[in-house]
Protein backbone atom coordinates (compact mmCIF):
# COMPACT_ATOMS: atom_id res chain seq x y z
CA UNK A 1 0.00 0.00 0.00
CA UNK A 2 1.27 3.27 -0.65
CA UNK A 3 1.18 6.37 1.13
CA UNK A 4 0.07 9.53 -0.64
CA UNK A 5 2.85 12.19 0.00
CA UNK A 6 2.87 16.51 -0.12
CA UNK A 7 5.61 17.60 -1.82
CA UNK A 8 7.62 19.83 -0.23
CA UNK A 9 6.81 23.49 0.21
CA UNK A 10 8.53 25.69 -2.63
CA UNK A 11 10.62 28.34 -1.46
CA UNK A 12 9.14 31.88 -1.20
CA UNK A 13 6.06 30.54 -2.23
CA UNK A 14 2.73 31.90 -0.70
CA UNK A 15 0.79 29.02 1.84
CA UNK A 16 -2.26 27.93 0.24
CA UNK A 17 -4.44 29.61 2.72
CA UNK A 18 -2.47 33.14 1.75
CA UNK A 19 -3.53 32.27 -1.76
CA UNK A 20 -6.73 32.00 -0.72
CA UNK A 21 -7.31 35.27 0.91
CA UNK A 22 -5.99 37.36 -1.44
CA UNK A 23 -8.55 37.34 -3.94
CA UNK A 24 -11.12 37.88 -1.63
CA UNK A 25 -9.06 41.02 0.02
CA UNK A 26 -8.99 42.43 -3.55
CA UNK A 27 -12.75 41.74 -3.72
CA UNK A 28 -13.22 43.43 -0.56
CA UNK A 29 -11.44 46.19 -1.71
CA UNK A 30 -12.80 46.29 -5.23
CA UNK A 31 -16.32 46.57 -3.79
CA UNK A 32 -15.69 49.73 -1.26
CA UNK A 33 -14.15 50.97 -4.27
CA UNK A 34 -17.40 51.10 -6.43
CA UNK A 35 -19.01 51.58 -3.07
CA UNK A 36 -16.63 54.95 -2.46
CA UNK A 37 -17.41 55.73 -6.15
CA UNK A 38 -20.97 55.83 -6.17
CA UNK A 39 -21.21 58.03 -2.94
CA UNK A 40 -18.63 60.64 -4.44
CA UNK A 41 -20.24 60.74 -8.03
CA UNK A 42 -24.07 61.48 -5.76
CA UNK A 43 -22.51 63.85 -3.95
CA UNK A 44 -20.82 65.75 -7.17
CA UNK A 45 -24.64 65.25 -8.48
CA UNK A 46 -25.73 67.10 -5.17
CA UNK A 47 -23.66 69.87 -5.28
CA UNK A 48 -24.62 70.80 -8.63
CA UNK A 49 -27.92 70.94 -7.64
CA UNK A 50 -27.02 72.93 -4.81
CA UNK A 51 -25.48 75.49 -7.13
CA UNK A 52 -28.84 75.22 -9.18
CA UNK A 53 -31.04 76.03 -6.26
CA UNK A 54 -28.50 78.72 -4.70
CA UNK A 55 -28.96 80.69 -8.68
CA UNK A 56 -32.28 79.93 -9.31
CA UNK A 57 -33.86 80.20 -5.88
CA UNK A 58 -32.64 83.77 -4.90
CA UNK A 59 -33.76 85.20 -7.95
CA UNK A 60 -37.30 84.04 -7.68
CA UNK A 61 -37.19 85.50 -3.75
CA UNK A 62 -35.46 88.59 -4.47
CA UNK A 63 -36.36 92.03 -5.64
CA UNK A 64 -34.32 93.89 -7.60
CA UNK A 65 -30.88 93.62 -6.93
CA UNK A 66 -29.90 97.34 -8.22
CA UNK A 67 -32.37 98.62 -5.66
CA UNK A 68 -30.70 96.25 -3.29
CA UNK A 69 -27.63 97.81 -3.91
CA UNK A 70 -28.06 101.41 -4.16
CA UNK A 71 -30.59 101.42 -1.00
CA UNK A 72 -33.83 102.64 -3.00
CA UNK A 73 -31.67 105.73 -3.31
CA UNK A 74 -32.97 107.55 -6.57
CA UNK A 75 -31.18 106.97 -9.35
CA UNK A 76 -31.41 107.42 -13.30
CA UNK A 77 -32.31 104.83 -15.62
CA UNK A 78 -28.73 105.28 -17.30
CA UNK A 79 -27.06 104.63 -13.59
CA UNK A 80 -29.14 102.11 -13.15
CA UNK A 81 -28.48 100.29 -16.60
CA UNK A 82 -24.25 100.81 -15.97
CA UNK A 83 -24.57 99.04 -12.50
CA UNK A 84 -26.59 96.11 -14.18
CA UNK A 85 -23.79 96.04 -17.12
CA UNK A 86 -21.09 96.02 -13.83
CA UNK A 87 -22.43 92.63 -12.63
CA UNK A 88 -23.61 91.57 -15.79
CA UNK A 89 -27.13 91.13 -14.93
CA UNK A 90 -27.87 92.65 -18.53
CA UNK A 91 -27.11 89.06 -19.80
CA UNK A 92 -29.50 86.82 -20.42
CA UNK A 93 -30.44 84.36 -17.45
CA UNK A 94 -28.71 80.97 -19.20
CA UNK A 95 -25.25 83.21 -19.60
CA UNK A 96 -25.63 84.49 -16.36
CA UNK A 97 -25.85 80.97 -14.59
CA UNK A 98 -23.35 79.32 -16.86
CA UNK A 99 -20.79 82.14 -15.91
CA UNK A 100 -21.55 81.60 -11.94
CA UNK A 101 -21.44 78.08 -12.09
CA UNK A 102 -17.99 78.42 -14.23
CA UNK A 103 -16.67 81.45 -11.44
CA UNK A 104 -17.84 79.18 -8.35
CA UNK A 105 -16.19 76.63 -9.41
CA UNK A 106 -12.50 78.32 -9.58
CA UNK A 107 -13.94 79.17 -6.29
CA UNK A 108 -14.91 82.81 -7.78
CA UNK A 109 -18.30 83.64 -5.73
CA UNK A 110 -18.52 87.21 -6.98
CA UNK A 111 -18.73 90.60 -4.93
CA UNK A 112 -21.16 91.18 -2.26
CA UNK A 113 -23.68 94.28 -3.51
CA UNK A 114 -23.46 95.43 0.74
CA UNK A 115 -20.30 95.36 1.45
CA UNK A 116 -18.11 95.72 -1.94
CA UNK A 117 -15.84 93.13 -1.11
CA UNK A 118 -15.48 89.40 -2.32
CA UNK A 119 -17.83 86.89 -1.04
CA UNK A 120 -14.97 84.54 -0.48
CA UNK A 121 -13.03 87.08 1.89
CA UNK A 122 -15.77 87.81 4.17
CA UNK A 123 -16.79 84.47 4.48
CA UNK A 124 -13.03 83.67 5.24
CA UNK A 125 -13.29 86.39 7.66
CA UNK A 126 -16.05 85.39 9.65
CA UNK A 127 -15.51 81.29 9.37
CA UNK A 128 -13.48 81.22 12.61
CA UNK A 129 -16.16 82.46 14.88
CA UNK A 130 -18.58 80.03 13.52
CA UNK A 131 -16.18 77.38 13.56
CA UNK A 132 -15.19 78.48 17.75
CA UNK A 133 -18.88 78.65 18.36
CA UNK A 134 -20.50 75.88 17.12
CA UNK A 135 -17.70 73.80 16.57
CA UNK A 136 -17.77 73.82 20.92
CA UNK A 137 -21.05 73.04 20.95
CA UNK A 138 -20.49 69.98 18.61
CA UNK A 139 -17.94 68.66 20.34
CA UNK A 140 -19.99 69.38 23.75
CA UNK A 141 -23.29 68.12 23.16
CA UNK A 142 -21.60 64.89 21.13
CA UNK A 143 -20.16 63.66 24.14
CA UNK A 144 -22.65 64.22 26.60
CA UNK A 145 -25.43 62.98 24.08
CA UNK A 146 -23.41 59.85 23.62
CA UNK A 147 -22.86 59.34 27.72
CA UNK A 148 -26.83 59.85 28.64
CA UNK A 149 -27.89 58.06 25.74
CA UNK A 150 -25.99 55.00 26.82
CA UNK A 151 -26.57 54.59 30.42
CA UNK A 152 -30.35 56.09 29.58
CA UNK A 153 -31.14 52.85 27.49
CA UNK A 154 -29.13 50.18 29.59
CA UNK A 155 -31.14 51.13 32.15
CA UNK A 156 -34.54 51.91 30.35
CA UNK A 157 -37.74 52.22 32.08
CA UNK A 158 -35.98 53.72 35.35
CA UNK A 159 -36.39 56.75 37.18
CA UNK A 160 -33.55 58.35 35.57
CA UNK A 161 -34.26 57.13 31.76
CA UNK A 162 -37.59 58.82 32.00
CA UNK A 163 -36.73 61.76 33.75
CA UNK A 164 -33.76 62.12 31.24
CA UNK A 165 -35.81 61.07 28.14
CA UNK A 166 -38.83 63.80 28.55
CA UNK A 167 -35.83 66.41 29.09
CA UNK A 168 -34.54 65.58 25.94
CA UNK A 169 -37.42 65.39 24.12
CA UNK A 170 -38.71 68.56 25.49
CA UNK A 171 -35.60 70.54 24.57
CA UNK A 172 -35.46 68.84 21.34
CA UNK A 173 -38.71 70.77 20.65
CA UNK A 174 -37.67 73.89 22.04
CA UNK A 175 -36.78 76.46 19.60
CA UNK A 176 -33.48 77.45 19.74
CA UNK A 177 -33.64 80.97 18.94
CA UNK A 178 -36.77 80.99 21.78
CA UNK A 179 -34.22 79.45 24.54
CA UNK A 180 -31.76 81.76 23.54
CA UNK A 181 -34.13 84.76 23.94
CA UNK A 182 -34.71 83.38 27.80
CA UNK A 183 -31.45 82.52 28.02
CA UNK A 184 -30.35 86.09 27.66
CA UNK A 185 -33.59 87.61 29.84
CA UNK A 186 -32.45 85.27 32.69
CA UNK A 187 -28.68 85.38 32.69
CA UNK A 188 -27.92 88.25 30.50
CA UNK A 189 -30.05 90.55 31.90
CA UNK A 190 -31.32 89.33 35.11
CA UNK A 191 -34.67 88.23 36.28
CA UNK A 192 -35.10 88.73 40.08
CA UNK A 193 -33.18 87.61 42.38
CA UNK A 194 -30.68 85.97 39.48
CA UNK A 195 -28.25 89.30 38.58
CA UNK A 196 -26.94 89.29 35.01
CA UNK A 197 -24.12 87.09 35.05
CA UNK A 198 -22.99 87.18 31.38
CA UNK A 199 -22.77 89.24 28.17
CA UNK A 200 -25.59 89.22 25.58
CA UNK A 201 -24.20 90.00 22.47
CA UNK A 202 -20.52 90.32 20.88
CA UNK A 203 -17.69 88.12 21.04
CA UNK A 204 -15.91 90.28 22.86
CA UNK A 205 -15.57 93.33 25.12
CA UNK A 206 -12.71 94.46 22.39
CA UNK A 207 -10.48 96.11 25.03
CA UNK A 208 -8.69 92.71 26.44
CA UNK A 209 -5.55 90.87 25.23
CA UNK A 210 -3.67 87.60 25.93
CA UNK A 211 -5.40 85.57 28.37
CA UNK A 212 -7.70 87.83 29.45
CA UNK A 213 -8.94 87.99 25.95
CA UNK A 214 -9.48 84.18 25.97
CA UNK A 215 -11.37 84.16 29.17
CA UNK A 216 -13.62 86.88 27.66
CA UNK A 217 -14.10 85.05 24.78
CA UNK A 218 -15.00 82.51 26.66
CA UNK A 219 -17.24 84.52 28.98
CA UNK A 220 -19.05 85.45 25.68
CA UNK A 221 -19.65 82.41 24.34
CA UNK A 222 -21.05 80.77 27.62
CA UNK A 223 -24.81 81.59 26.89
CA UNK A 224 -25.00 80.72 22.81
CA UNK A 225 -22.76 77.73 23.68
CA UNK A 226 -25.48 76.71 26.27
CA UNK A 227 -28.39 76.97 24.00
CA UNK A 228 -26.64 75.15 21.38
CA UNK A 229 -25.44 72.02 23.11
CA UNK A 230 -29.03 72.33 25.15
CA UNK A 231 -30.75 71.09 21.80
CA UNK A 232 -28.19 69.29 20.50
CA UNK A 233 -27.71 66.84 22.99
CA UNK A 234 -31.24 65.74 23.19
CA UNK A 235 -30.91 64.77 19.65
CA UNK A 236 -27.59 62.84 20.32
CA UNK A 237 -29.33 61.28 23.21
CA UNK A 238 -32.38 60.38 22.14
CA UNK A 239 -30.75 58.59 18.60
CA UNK A 240 -28.24 56.67 20.99
CA UNK A 241 -30.86 55.61 23.32
CA UNK A 242 -32.73 54.31 20.53
CA UNK A 243 -29.98 52.45 18.54
CA UNK A 244 -28.53 50.58 21.68
CA UNK A 245 -31.97 49.88 22.95
CA UNK A 246 -32.50 48.02 19.47
CA UNK A 247 -29.04 45.90 20.33
CA UNK A 248 -30.19 45.23 23.74
CA UNK A 249 -31.83 41.74 22.69
CA UNK A 250 -28.70 40.22 20.70
CA UNK A 251 -27.87 36.57 21.48
CA UNK A 252 -24.34 38.22 21.06
CA UNK A 253 -25.09 39.71 24.58
CA UNK A 254 -26.16 37.11 26.22
CA UNK A 255 -23.47 35.11 25.19
CA UNK A 256 -20.71 37.42 26.40
CA UNK A 257 -22.69 37.75 30.06
CA UNK A 258 -22.29 34.20 30.28
CA UNK A 259 -18.65 34.10 29.54
CA UNK A 260 -18.18 36.27 32.75
CA UNK A 261 -17.67 39.33 31.50
CA UNK A 262 -19.30 42.07 33.87
CA UNK A 263 -22.15 44.46 32.91
CA UNK A 264 -20.41 47.27 32.32
CA UNK A 265 -17.34 45.70 30.53
CA UNK A 266 -20.35 43.82 27.88
CA UNK A 267 -21.63 47.62 27.26
CA UNK A 268 -18.97 48.97 26.59
CA UNK A 269 -17.07 46.70 24.31
CA UNK A 270 -19.86 44.98 22.83
CA UNK A 271 -23.35 46.43 22.74
CA UNK A 272 -21.94 50.38 22.35
CA UNK A 273 -19.63 49.60 19.14
CA UNK A 274 -22.67 47.64 17.68
CA UNK A 275 -25.11 50.97 18.48
CA UNK A 276 -22.65 53.06 17.16
CA UNK A 277 -23.35 53.37 13.34
CA UNK A 278 -26.36 55.68 13.51
CA UNK A 279 -24.49 58.08 16.15
CA UNK A 280 -21.62 58.63 14.25
CA UNK A 281 -23.59 59.14 10.90
CA UNK A 282 -25.61 61.72 12.99
CA UNK A 283 -22.69 63.21 14.89
CA UNK A 284 -20.41 63.79 10.96
CA UNK A 285 -24.10 65.60 9.42
CA UNK A 286 -23.88 67.90 13.07
CA UNK A 287 -20.17 68.52 11.75
CA UNK A 288 -21.85 69.74 8.13
CA UNK A 289 -23.58 72.55 10.14
CA UNK A 290 -20.04 73.67 12.06
CA UNK A 291 -19.56 75.83 8.86
CA UNK A 292 -23.25 76.49 8.59
CA UNK A 293 -23.15 77.56 12.06
CA UNK A 294 -26.59 78.46 13.66
CA UNK A 295 -28.20 81.11 11.92
CA UNK A 296 -30.67 82.09 14.44
CA UNK A 297 -28.46 82.03 17.38
CA UNK A 298 -25.93 83.94 16.00
CA UNK A 299 -28.00 86.76 15.54
CA UNK A 300 -30.01 86.29 18.64
CA UNK A 301 -26.23 87.09 20.42
CA UNK A 302 -25.07 88.85 18.06
CA UNK A 303 -22.10 86.99 17.26
CA UNK A 304 -20.26 87.79 14.70
CA UNK A 305 -19.72 84.72 12.54
CA UNK A 306 -21.51 83.58 9.10
CA UNK A 307 -24.93 82.84 10.23
CA UNK A 308 -25.40 86.33 11.04
CA UNK A 309 -23.86 87.75 8.11
CA UNK A 310 -25.94 85.12 6.06
CA UNK A 311 -28.78 86.89 8.21
CA UNK A 312 -27.62 90.40 6.84
CA UNK A 313 -27.02 89.23 3.64
CA UNK A 314 -30.76 88.01 3.35
CA UNK A 315 -32.36 91.16 5.31
CA UNK A 316 -30.91 93.33 1.65
CA UNK A 317 -30.99 91.11 -0.25
CA UNK A 318 -27.32 91.26 -1.50
CA UNK A 319 -27.58 88.04 -3.63
CA UNK A 320 -24.07 87.35 -4.30
CA UNK A 321 -23.39 86.88 -0.25
CA UNK A 322 -26.39 85.05 0.15
CA UNK A 323 -25.44 82.45 -2.98
CA UNK A 324 -22.22 82.24 -1.76
CA UNK A 325 -23.13 81.32 1.89
CA UNK A 326 -25.62 78.88 0.96
CA UNK A 327 -23.23 77.01 -1.43
CA UNK A 328 -20.59 76.68 1.21
CA UNK A 329 -23.19 75.81 3.85
CA UNK A 330 -24.46 72.87 1.51
CA UNK A 331 -20.93 72.12 0.28
CA UNK A 332 -20.19 71.30 4.19
CA UNK A 333 -23.02 69.28 4.29
CA UNK A 334 -22.58 67.12 1.01
CA UNK A 335 -18.91 66.54 2.16
CA UNK A 336 -19.65 65.49 6.05
CA UNK A 337 -22.14 63.38 4.91
CA UNK A 338 -20.22 62.30 2.33
CA UNK A 339 -17.16 61.14 5.26
CA UNK A 340 -19.79 59.62 6.59
CA UNK A 341 -21.04 57.55 3.87
CA UNK A 342 -17.03 56.33 3.46
CA UNK A 343 -16.85 55.52 7.11
CA UNK A 344 -19.77 53.44 7.58
CA UNK A 345 -18.80 49.98 5.53
CA UNK A 346 -15.79 50.14 8.41
CA UNK A 347 -17.15 50.69 10.74
CA UNK A 348 -19.69 47.77 9.73
CA UNK A 349 -19.14 45.21 6.92
CA UNK A 350 -22.48 44.56 6.18
CA UNK A 351 -23.08 48.28 4.49
CA UNK A 352 -22.45 48.96 1.13
CA UNK A 353 -22.98 45.09 0.04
Amino acid sequence: MTTATSSPPVPGADPPHAREAVPGHRGAALGYARYGAGKAAGAAVSLLAVLVTSFFLFRVLSRDPVRAMTHGAPMSAAQQETLRRQFGLDQPLWRQFTGYCADALRGDLGTSYQFHAPVGELIAAKLPATLLLTGTAVVLYSALGLWLGTRAAWRSGGRADRVGTGVALTLWSVPSFWLGLLLVIVFGVGLGPVPGLFPTGGMSSGDTAGLAHVLDVAHHMVLPVLTLVAVGYAQTLLVTRSSLLDEMGGDYLTTARAKGLRDAAVRRRHAVPNALLPTVTMVFINLGFVAAGSILTETVFSWPGLGQLFYQALSVPDLPLVQGLFVVFAGAMILMNLVADLLCPLLDPRVGR
